[in-house]
């Protein structure tokens, strides 16, 4: 997701791997990082396409050859290793930066800088068969700013055996969880199983918002505010807060939420984890597990944290037309290039919801079962949600988890900070 590599929240697997060191799910991963791509062999403009550094071997390879297939211009693929984000900031401000390149959001300020150029011609044909979860955040102004490309999406894994052995039931409330995780950790206490990992740090940084959507809350509203200024807000963090409290949690595991080692080892019988550990998980237990999303809290449902990066045009751009029309070929047009850019390299889902449908590798099993929780029950970051409010929001949460800080207080602070956000976002 996912998009932004800091909380968790609909974070890319493949930009994971890069950024965080990245262990590999099926071996070591290849290094990539040349700079250049050769040019297809189309005629007209020469255009630039930055990436940021995929991890998963073949990615790199995959896209020069969609862009070498592309006729109507010689289309140059840059891979960018190192920090990004950081790089196409500085480049968007200069005449040298690519024509087309992938955008973790896009961030308000870009659009509002006109840094991006709107791309809703480009996709208003197609716009209702895009999940709708990761479409929504590159919408500002009733105009589409980016294309979703791939939709990577997280899960809660379950070991149906430890789960049986127990005799605890896949959990379907915040409260379930927590007593099931309590239950698993004592119950499985001799052979050092823990109930539940969500991370090294016990939570905070992969979770997110997510336990705020389970409770029917939101982190900035419809109409432009702060989405969980609610005593429902409170009382599920402080559910969160129980696991850690319990010793229910898995801590200090060998690799963290991301890889399904923990999970595999049999260190915990239930993992939040991403869908791109789902092959690993299979080839190694088989049937001996099942996928749920987070459990709803009181009035709220069931949350499951999307995202997506997608490919924007820049305003910079001398050939702003000829720049649309590739991204219109490849992340429109070319349904055979998305299916295989989501899952030959990986284990993702398209963006569009008609190709997730068709694919073969998500019809069956918890794949289908993980691609309907995403399709009925997905959720992303949305546009005004700030890296500064991120940030308070994610201090809070850590603090309300491993320091035991009281919720309410936590949070009336977080409110605060947001609230100014928003009304610095609507001076611009």
């Amino acid at each position: 997701m996912t998009r932004d590599g800091s909380t968790g929240f609909g974070i890319g697997r493949r930009r994971l791997l890069a950024t965080a060191g990245g262990v590999a799910l099926t071996g070591v991963l290849a290094a990539c990082g040349s700079n250049t791509g050769r040019g297809g062999k189309g005629s007209g403009p020469a255009l630039s396409q930055w990436y940021h550094q995929y991890g998963e071997p073949g990615t790199e390879a995959a896209v020069k050859r969609y862009a070498a297939a592309y006729d109507k211009a010689r289309v140059t693929v840059q891979w960018r290793p190192g920090d990004y984000d950081r790089q196409t900031a500085a480049a968007l401000l200069t005449d040298s930066g690519p024509d087309v390149f992938e955008v973790d959001g896009p961030r308000l300020d870009q659009i509002k800088g006109g840094q991006i150029v709107d791309v809703t011609e480009q996709i208003e044909s197609v716009k209702d068969d895009f999940n709708q979860a990761v479409l929504k955040p590159k919408i500002w102004d009733g105009k589409i700013w980016a294309v979703p490309q791939t939709m990577d999406t997280q899960l809660l894994f379950y070991r149906k055996s430890l789960l049986q052995a127990a005799g605890v039931q896949p959990p379907q409330s915040v409260d379930e969880l927590v007593e099931a995780a309590k239950t698993l950790t004592r119950h499985h206490r001799k052979d050092k199983v823990k109930g539940l990992f969500l991370g090294n740090d016990g939570g905070a940084a992969v979770l997110g918002g997510t336990p705020l959507f389970a409770a029917g809350l939101s982190l900035i509203t419809e109409d432009g505010k702060v989405g969980f200024d609610d005593p429902a807000a409170a009382r599920v963090l402080g559910k969160v807060r129980q696991l850690y409290a319990d010793g229910s949690l898995l801590l200090g595991a060998p690799t963290d939420w991301s890889d399904p080692a923990a999970f595999i080892q049999g260190l915990t019988a239930m993992q939040w984890s991403g869908l791109w550990a789902l092959p690993q998980v299979k080839k190694a237990l088989g049937d001996d597990f099942g996928v749920l999303p987070f459990p709803k809290d009181g009035a709220g449902k069931p949350a499951v944290p999307v995202g997506a990066y997608g490919s924007a045009v820049s305003a910079r751009s001398k050939h702003q037309k000829e720049a649309k029309a590739f991204v219109k070929w490849l992340w429109v047009d070319g349904t055979d290039k998305q299916e295989d850019f989501a899952l030959s390299y990986g284990f993702h889902v398209p963006a569009r919801i008609s190709l997730a449908k068709k694919a073969k590798q998500l019809q069956e099993g918890t794949a289908a079962e993980a691609v309907r929780f995403a399709t009925d029950h997905g959720f992303a970051e949305p546009l005004l949600w700030t890296t500064a409010s991120r940030t308070a929001y994610q201090d809070a949460l850590n603090h309300i988890i491993k320091d035991g800080a009281n919720p309410e207080t936590e949070l009336k602070a977080v409110v605060r900070k947001v609230n100014s956000e928003l009304q610095r976002a609507k001076k611009k």
